[in-house]
């Protein structure tokens, strides 16, 4: 198998309804997210897929968030927009695309996101 990863950043203000602490009030982050394809077929090239077609995948979705209250954008403004779920936001949003791409031969392994240096979320199907 053959895996490739880009990276990305943005940032932007958030806050988590239904929790009892600091995070339920706004507040920002310097996000950093890393998505991770997969496959085991390369093309005619010999990439799994050029870095340049996975971060003009990631762009959209990128520019969507930035400079933005995350909340008040969907899906954001009906589940909280935890690390977890932005996770799980960039993986669905990445895989779509992807496959319309590749015909299925990529596909995204994981998506992680960090909000701090130290602390991050992963999903993965």
């Amino acid at each position: 198998m053959f895996e490739v990863t880009v990276e990305a950043g943005f940032s932007s203000g958030h806050y988590l309804r239904n929790y009892q602490g600091k995070c339920e009030n706004p507040h920002g982050h310097n996000y950093k997210i890393f998505v991770t394809l997969i496959g085991d077929q390369l093309d005619e090239t010999g990439l799994l897929l050029d870095f340049k077609l996975l971060k003009n995948l990631l762009r959209p979705v990128v520019d969507y968030l930035d400079h933005q209250m995350i909340n008040d954008l969907k899906p954001f403004d009906e589940i909280n927009p935890s690390a977890e779920n932005l996770a799980r936001y960039f993986y669905q949003q990445t895989a779509q695309q992807l496959s319309d791409m590749t015909g299925g031969r990529v596909r995204v392994k994981d998506s992680t996101i960090y909000e701090t240096d130290t602390s991050f979320a992963r999903y993965y199907e």
